[in-house]
C-alpha cells in the first residue's frame, strides 16, 4: 500500500503551487492593479457611457482585489523577493 505525499496531491483545478496557474494568477494581479482604474474605467465611461461615479467605483474594486489578489500570492509565497 502507497501512502500519499501530500505535494502531491492537487485540490482540483485550482492549484496555486503550479507553475501554469502561478503565472496566470500574476498576470491577473497585475492586470487589475495597473488596468484596472484605467483602462476597464475609460472602457466603461467613453464606450458605454456610464455615469462617471460608477466607472470610478467600479475602477477602485478593480484595484481593490487586485490588492487583495497580490496580498493572496505573497501570503503563499507565490511572489516573494
Amino acid at each position: 500500500m502507497k501512502l500519499r505525499n501530500s505535494q502531491n496531491d492537487s485540490k482540483g483545478f485550482f492549484n496555486p503551487n503550479s507553475k501554469i496557474i502561478s503565472v496566470l494568477l500574476v498576470l491577473t494581479m497585475a492586470f487589475l492593479i495597473f488596468a484596472g482604474p484605467t483602462y476597464v474605467s475609460f472602457l466603461l465611461s467613453k464606450i458605454l457611457n456610464l455615469d462617471y461615479i460608477l466607472t470610478m467605483v467600479v475602477g477602485l474594486s478593480l484595484f481593490l482585489l487586485g490588492i487583495l489578489l497580490l496580498y493572496f500570492l505573497v501570503r503563499n509565497k507565490i511572489i516573494s523577493k
